[in-house]
């Protein structure tokens, strides 16, 4: 985690208020309430007087906000991290949250796909990826709600991944692609679209018997881990390999699957 302004870093040391700030710039912009906020921090087991040790740290964080800034407390206090009678609220500007550039670039990218403009989709998803430096908060000790907010990032991230692994096989990259499914493939071995795209890029690469592997591989995984068959989606798709039909080869979108 990292909090920059003119003046440098703003994060703490300390595990506890790095934690309360992290949360109050998961949710910036909103009140959080002093009750979220101890029990993110202690669970059921908040210290004697845990008021004025959230105060305490709220404090802190004002200070360290206010070097960074160079500004005063009282400022801090007034314009960045105020609070409003029942909770505290980060004000920080979206176009500087790195989580807000991401959504943006996500979000756009997100309707050039479904519109069709595969290559400003490619290019838009690539932007919202590149503002990720490595896993959500991995830094940061985290409780119930930050736990809750880092699995929404990441499931957020593997979702713009697979839209851009789209837009490339679209526009043609599936020699390019293989290399970073088969590590995502093995990284989610339960995952169907993931598979599904593999099996696409390979058999655009003129590897159908690796297309063929990849298929019986999820379908084992599948079965050992949840007792169950790939979909209709994917059996579809691997039918589609077995049968060198059109709709493997095509650049049209993936997601409905081939016709049957």
């Amino acid at each position: 985690m990292t909090v920059r302004s003119t003046g440098g870093q703003a994060v703490p040391t300390a595990p506890k208020p790095r934690q309360l700030l992290a949360l109050l710039a998961a949710r910036a912009g909103l009140v959080v309430p002093v009750d979220l906020l101890v029990d993110e921090l202690w669970q059921d087991n908040p210290p004697a007087r845990v008021l004025t040790v959230v105060q305490t740290y709220i404090m802190q964080l004002r200070q360290s906000l206010a070097r960074a800034q160079g500004a005063s407390t009282a400022e801090v206090t007034r314009e960045t991290l105020p609070f409003t009678g029942w909770g505290y609220r980060l004000v920080v500007d979206r176009e500087r949250s790195d989580a807000s550039v991401f959504a943006q670039y996500a979000e756009q990218g997100r309707r050039a796909l479904l519109n069709g403009e595969n290559d400003r989709a490619s290019a838009l998803l690539r932007r919202a990826l590149q503002v990720w430096r490595g896993p959500a908060l991995a830094d940061v000790h985290v409780g119930a709600h930050l736990l809750a907010h880092r699995t929404s990032l990441t499931e957020s991230r593997l979702g713009v991944i697979e839209q851009r692994v789209e837009a490339d096989l679209r526009i043609g990259r599936h020699h390019e692609l293989i290399d970073e499914l088969t590590g995502l493939v093995a990284r989610y071995p339960l995952h169907e679209n993931l598979c599904a795209l593999l099996i696409i890029a390979l058999y655009r690469a003129g590897q159908p018997a690796r297309a063929l592997d990849a298929f019986e591989l999820l379908r084992t995984n599948l079965r050992e881990a949840l007792g169950i068959d790939p979909s209709p989606r994917v059996r579809t798709l691997r039918q589609a390999v077995l049968d060198a039909a059109p709709c493997a080869e095509s650049g049209e979108p993936l997601r409905a699957g081939c016709p049957s």
